[in-house]
């Protein structure tokens, strides 16, 4: 398993073997991890295979990651890596950083746009490989018949394209991609111990006991009420635009007002500007202004 740090997320992948011919037709399965938790990144992952290895990949016995411990999806996924004669896979890891920072822009990015980038992202990635997908399987985010009318329009040459709830319970090669996602997620949630923070209080040390990162678990609960900060809130690795993370903070962490100028300021830029058509992004960001001629 390679990593690489491809626009400011990280990508684990396989490569298949020279021996498989890549333009012979070949299944792609696409599946998600961590979409719900207010901790983490968000994985997605895909699997791709030879149409003619169908059988074999069967009996690798894939899953639905939810249903297998996490001893058995270690196991396959450890398969899998060895198994690059019969399938390849490649995961996108979305930060929890990027996330928020997508999620809160003033034009707010949502959770499914992001998703689907992501997923349209490994399609392009396994496609500029030379690699023939002829059969697309996917677990939908939204209406499934709007995400695959999407997809069909923006890949043409793929010449099946599914798109359906619970896809990692009904094709064994999204089933592949779900453990790919879910494996590669568990790793960076346990290699994660905010040395990056650079605390050398032993006092103030950050506790990596948070249980699940599910908003409903008591212990991640537990975990943002006793380590939030008043100023900065939490680190990185935490979802500022999750709910959960808004309510841990209130009445708790300092607010900050932004102030904007005052009316006077903002009525005697607005008179050299009457006559001139602004563009988006300085509306957008409120810039004004403040010169009447270069």
């Amino acid at each position: 398993m390679d990593n690489n740090d491809n626009n400011n997320n990280i990508t684990y992948i396989t490569e298949l073997d020279s021996s498989i011919d890549k333009s012979e037709p070949f299944v792609m399965g696409i599946d998600e991890a961590g979409r719900g938790p207010v901790m983490g990144p968000m994985v997605y992952g895909c699997c791709y295979s030879p149409i003619s290895k169908h059988s074999t990949l069967g009996s690798m016995k894939f899953n639905d990651s939810k249903k297998l411990t996490e001893q058995q999806r270690d196991q396959l996924f450890y398969k899998m890596g060895e198994s690059n004669k019969i399938l390849a896979y490649e995961t996108d890891v979305i930060s929890a950083e990027i996330l928020s920072e997508k999620m809160l822009y003033r034009k707010p990015i949502s959770l499914n746009v992001l998703s689907h980038e992501s997923a349209i992202g490994l399609i392009r990635s396994v496609l500029k490989k030379g690699v023939n997908i002829q059969e697309l399987y996917l677990d939908t985010v939204g209406p499934p018949d709007k995400y695959q009318l999407m997809l069909r329009k923006l890949f043409p040459e793929i010449g099946k394209i599914i798109v359906s709830k619970k896809a990692d319970s009904l094709y064994p090669i999204v089933s592949a991609a779900s453990i790919a996602a879910k494996v590669v997620r568990d790793f960076e949630i346990r290699s994660k111990n905010f040395d990056d923070l650079n605390i050398f209080d032993q006092d103030e040390q950050l506790s990596t006991d948070f249980g699940s990162g599910y908003p409903s678990d008591p212990q991640t609960k537990k975990w943002l009420v006793k380590n939030r900060d008043k100023v900065f809130g939490y680190p990185n690795f935490i979802r500022f635009s999750w709910k959960t993370t808004e309510t841990a903070m209130r009445g708790t962490c300092f607010g900050v007002d932004w102030v904007l100028e005052n009316n006077k300021s903002k009525q005697l830029f607005q008179e050299n500007l009457n006559d001139k058509k602004r563009f988006m992004f300085f509306k957008e960001n409120n810039i004004e202004n403040c010169i009447n001629d270069f």
